[in-house]
């Protein structure tokens, strides 16, 4: 079993995401819609953490620099509108294991799935 954290605001844009994450492998989702309620459900066992364009202001980016901070161990997902070229640029030694657009589904948990699997 897998543990994926989802820092996010907007849940409902989540979901099917969230069903292709759990609904098969009995996954654990962990969701979190500030950045304080993230930091703490990151100091444990997390595989996966998935953040939203924005939260509380802050962009994925700067998120995912905090995420870092707190848990190094976990793999880091950016959901954002940028190019891919622009979401190279921007995210350039963060170590970010992939980009989501940003209504997310369960395509997108697929791949997730199938790339987390190749890294453990």
């Amino acid at each position: 079993m897998k543990r994926f954290l989802i820092i996010t605001q907007n849940a409902d844009n989540f979901s099917r995401l969230a069903e292709g994450l759990s609904d098969k492998n009995a996954n654990e989702i962990i969701w979190a819609d500030s950045v304080t309620a993230a930091q703490a459900a990151a100091t444990g066992s997390i595989d996966l953490i998935i953040i939203d364009e924005k939260v509380e202001g802050q962009s994925c980016m700067d998120i995912a620099k905090d995420m870092i901070r707190v848990n190094a161990m976990a793999n880091l997902v950016l959901v954002t509108g940028l190019a891919p070229e622009e979401f190279h640029e921007a995210s350039e030694g963060l170590g970010i294991m992939a980009q989501l657009p940003l209504n997310p589904d369960e395509k997108n948990a697929e791949l997730l799935l199938n790339t987390l699997t190749a890294l453990l």
